[in-house]
């Protein structure tokens, strides 16, 4: 049991019987249908839609979403057993599992009227439609409050002008979530947020992105052009788009986290294979100091992130403040997950510095963490505030 500084409430991380059956099944499906194609669709950059298809009909595509909107009905804790067993095989996918469930579709479950729910829950919740959200552009990273995107009501429309850049499913995704400027620019209560289904006039796909790592997730543009979107698309009230986005934001945190520790553990548990496997000097490498410490090192390190992440998705669940422990779970998270990646592809050395095993796949994966939904100067500066706050 851990408590918070400044909370008296325990946590009860033992894991129940739902988590121990999603925790095997996904992890069956990623070794039968992600694992065999992983390296082709990151040489690629292929997103393969095929695979959500396939993780919505097992009810991985609305995890958190209720059943009565087609949804499976569960926690944190098992959205976190989602991604993390994903994310151990390939990050991409486990990423694009993250921003369907937590962005586009959390932002909608969390934020939209009933009939909003009713229209656009199933088709997500199922994967008959892949979600996307729009936050960032081109020169408005962390400096979101000056989007330079608009939307103007004109009669029962809004018309929307600007671009969105580094949109997860920019292109493939069927309907987006976008945070739109309705009021002065650097305003907080000047940002409101519309729902885009794609195929609305105006609304189109630019540049795919050529990345690092995380190839198989789509990167893209998505460009307005006086696209007229109904009125009855805005989520909640006009104003209230920066403040949906932060709330979305810091759940989302929990789910680039779990990314993390998935992908510090797919790193970790290859890297603690090959340590066995690989003999140098008559013995296995394992049984140096040098290696063995490394070892060690990963894997309090893991505990350690996985303990913050449990204790953020408990908070969740309970409807309780976790903006520092979200935070503090993303940030401790995607350093470590950093660092175990590194360190992995030192212990297989030059072997790990090919694309005929996995840990160089993990390597270039794991940076996107300390970036992605806030860097881990961001979550810093959340941190401080929280904590300053006391």
């Amino acid at each position: 049991m851990l408590e918070t500084m400044d909370n008296s409430v325990g946590y009860n991380f033992s894991i129940s019987e739902n988590q121990e059956m999603i925790r095997s099944m996904v992890k069956d499906f990623a070794e039968k249908n992600i694992r065999p194609k992983l390296m082709e669709w990151d040489e690629a950059q292929h997103f393969p839609v095929e695979v959500f298809k396939q993780l919505g009909e097992l009810g991985l595509m609305g995890v958190l979403v209720p059943e009565t909107y087609g949804g499976s009905g569960f926690g944190y804790q098992e959205y976190v057993d989602v991604i993390v067993e994903v994310a151990k095989v390939c990050g991409s996918i486990g990423l694009s599992v993250a921003a369907h469930n937590s962005l586009c579709t959390g932002h909608i479950l969390a934020f939209g009227n009933e009939e909003q729910k009713q229209k656009w829950l199933p088709k997500l919740a199922s994967a008959e439609w892949i979600g996307a959200w729009g936050l960032t552009e081109a020169n408005t990273g962390s400096d979101a409050l000056r989007m330079m995107t608009t939307a103007t009501l004109d009669g029962d429309e809004y018309v929307i002008n600007g671009a969105k850049n580094w949109i997860t499913h920019g292109k493939s995704g069927d309907v987006a979530v976008v945070m739109v400027r309705t009021g002065e620019k650097g305003e907080a209560k000047g940002i409101s947020a519309i729902v885009v289904e794609r195929g609305t006039p105006g609304f189109s796909a630019g540049k795919k992105e050529n990345k690092l790592g995380m190839r198989a997730s789509e990167t893209t543009e998505m460009i307005f052009d006086n696209c007229r979107v109904p009125k009855e698309n805005l989520l909640g009230n006009v104003g209230e788009g920066f403040k949906q986005a932060m709330k979305v934001l810091d759940g989302g945190r929990i789910s680039i986290a779990a990314l993390a520790l998935g992908i510090a553990k797919g790193a970790y548990e290859a890297a603690v294979a090959y340590s066995k496997e690989r003999h140098q000097f008559g013995q296995p490498i394992a049984s140096f100091q040098g290696i063995s410490f490394k070892l060690a090192d990963m894997a309090t390190e893991i505990e350690a992130a996985d303990l913050l992440i449990r204790q953020a998705a408990d908070l969740k669940n309970r409807g309780l403040p976790m903006t520092k422990e979200s935070a503090m779970a993303k940030y401790f998270a995607s350093e470590v997950c950093v660092r175990c990646a590194t360190e992995a592809v030192q212990i297989f050395g030059g072997y790990g510095y090919t694309k005929d095993f996995p840990v160089e796949k993990f390597y270039r994966d794991s940076k996107l963490c300390t970036i992605g939904e806030g860097t881990s100067e961001i979550q810093k500066i959340v941190i401080a505030r929280e904590v300053l706050k006391d």
